[in-house]
């Protein structure tokens, strides 16, 4: 595969405010002719290149289109500039504009060019590539609110994924964390003189919410299971959590239902700080509304 971002129209001298005077039709047949074989001539160096699928950035016209197809070449015109990007990316080759040395040229690799329909929409499809640090999910739903949907959940999950590869502690997931911190904080609030104590409870109340909105959304009843886990826990199983497929609780690592540890630390502190920013509000001042003048 050989990836270009180079002009594959008539290459006129774009010199803007000029104009070519002749005095006959043979004289403009002559310059359509030169254009021409300029275009043949760049059409070679690429073939030369040894390639058989060619993909430019910019338009590809019909001339060398048709000049490819002799040689058993495909041509892909219009690729955006970022799809060029991650083309180079994913099939190891880069980007060529100039095309006089073909040894300095690294071409891509893959290992099928189709074209699929997804819905209305023809797309190019390229599999088996060489280096495979790119791909594309596809994307499809009844609505654009369902679309933008799915778009944040994928994004907010390969985000937790890049946190989890920079920092690579997990912990058990399904609301066993979140049960194992209340517990925590219940046995240190029997040792806590004051109103700190009730603060403390409190927020061990609030670590037993997120689990019981994990089993209300799956449409589960939440205080049953909200009490089984706290008997399991209490029970000694320190790694049982929330199974939403079964509508029970059961051991998260044998299912393997993970979290990042950044990711749940970084929740826990976003929690407190507007906990904490809610709390210091002593009181709300309520501009008067603008008193609207009679319209006469």
């Amino acid at each position: 595969i050989l990836i270009a971002n180079t002009s594959m129209d008539t290459d006129k001298i774009k010199i803007y405010g000029s104009r070519v005077k002749v005095d006959s039709m043979t004289k403009v047949a002559e310059i359509e002719d030169a254009e021409k074989d300029k275009m043949r001539q760049k059409c070679e160096k690429i073939v030369n290149h040894g390639c058989n699928v060619f993909i430019n950035r910019q338009l590809i016209y019909n001339l060398p289109e048709s000049i490819f197809a002799e040689k058993g070449i495909m041509a892909i015109e219009h690729a955006d500039f970022d799809g060029v990007e991650r083309l180079a990316a994913v099939t190891g080759g880069e980007v060529t504009s100039t095309f006089d040395h073909p040894e300095l040229v690294t071409l891509g690799h893959c290992d099928v060019v189709e074209e699929v329909m997804i819905g209305e929409d023809k797309v190019i499809r390229l599999g088996g590539c060489k280096s495979g640090e790119a791909c594309t999910i596809v994307l499809r739903g009844a609505s654009s609110h369902v679309l933008d949907e799915a778009e944040r959940s994928l994004h907010d999950a390969l985000c937790i994924l890049q946190a989890t590869v920079k920092d690579t502690r997990t912990i058990c997931g399904g609301g066993c964390t979140e049960v194992l911190m209340a517990q925590a904080i219940d046995r240190e609030v029997e040792n806590t003189p004051g109103k700190k104590a009730l603060a403390m409870a409190a927020f061990a109340r609030a670590l037993r919410q997120l689990p019981a909105i994990v089993a209300d959304n799956g449409g589960y009843d939440s205080a049953e299971l909200i009490t089984q886990l706290r008997a399991a826990h209490a029970s000694g199983k320190k790694t049982h959590g929330l199974d939403m497929y079964n509508g029970s609780i059961a051991d998260m690592k044998n299912l393997g239902v993970m979290e990042s540890f950044k990711s749940k630390f970084q929740v826990l502190m976003s929690a407190s700080e507007a906990a904490e920013m809610i709390l210091r509000v002593d009181d709300i001042i309520k501009c008067a509304p603008r008193q609207r003048e009679a319209m006469y």
